[in-house]
């Protein structure tokens, strides 16, 4: 972490602006801002500004209120090209989502969660098969209730995960694990197996499937997730469906070698 004075407070608040964006997902106006980050009108006012004749945010004519913009999604999409991981495990990712017409994720760890544990999908293989929660691509999802987030937790270095544990864990669905001694089972007995699954933790109806992707020293650099209603995932085709995401994410983990 930063000491506070190396921290450039300006760039600082403009990128809790658009991190705040980015996480509720919809349009805000200056004074929803400024509630939600604690900032004076002013100060949310003229950080927009900067941040709009930048390209980073655009306002809506319309309601006056602010939404990510476009120079964001071209930066997104240049990183995204640009990255190893992403070029190396589409096609394997590619597969296993038609293999059983599911939709796939591949995750890694949000870092500037602050409240909980959370990571960002960074490649997502849709399916034809319609799922009610589909997250998109960039955005950031909890991971104390899902097969993609709890392996990257179990797998990543205990410092992450420790700066969390005693505060609260959202509760989903009535199956959703918030008590952390729990979880921190939970994430060692994803060790053991290899692998992590979200029993309709995050929307009842849904099971997912996930193991790590690991790197040369054997860390963990991401995570892949096969997720499907739970009717097709706990089917005869579990066993199957386990031992090929271990195996997708074994193959990827061989070539980022």
């Amino acid at each position: 972490m930063a000491k506070d004075k190396e921290i450039i407070h300006a760039i600082d608040r403009a990128l809790d602006i658009l991190l705040l964006l980015q996480q509720e997902g919809k349009e805000m106006g200056v004074t929803q801002i400024g509630e939600a980050l604690g900032m004076y009108k002013s100060t949310v006012y003229r950080t927009l500004t900067t941040l709009e004749n930048k390209g980073f945010v655009q306002q809506n004519p319309e309601t006056g209120r602010y939404w990510l913009g476009f120079r964001l999604y071209s930066l997104g999409m240049l990183v995204r090209e640009k990255m190893p991981l992403s070029k190396i495990a589409y096609p394997h990712a590619k597969a296993l989502s038609e293999r059983f017409n599911e939709v796939v994720h591949i995750s890694v760890l949000d870092k500037s969660a602050d409240l909980y544990p959370k990571h960002i999908i960074v490649e997502k293989i849709q399916s034809q098969q319609v799922l009610s929660l589909t997250p998109p691509v960039g955005s950031s999802s909890p991971s104390h209730c899902s097969a993609v987030g709890k392996c990257l937790l179990a797998f990543s270095p205990g410092e992450y995960t420790n700066r969390f544990i005693g505060r609260e864990l959202p509760r989903f669905t009535p199956k959703t694990i918030t008590d952390w001694d729990k979880l921190l089972a939970e994430l060692a007995a994803i060790r053991e197996r290899g692998y992590a699954l979200d029993d309709e933790e995050l929307e009842l109806g849904l099971t997912c499937v996930a193991a790590p992707i690991l790197g040369r020293d054997g860390e963990i650099i991401a995570a892949l997730s096969l997720s499907g209603p739970t009717s097709r995932i706990k089917s005869d085709q579990f066993a199957e469906i386990v031992e090929q995401v271990k195996q997708t994410t074994a193959t990827i983990s061989s070539l980022l070698k």
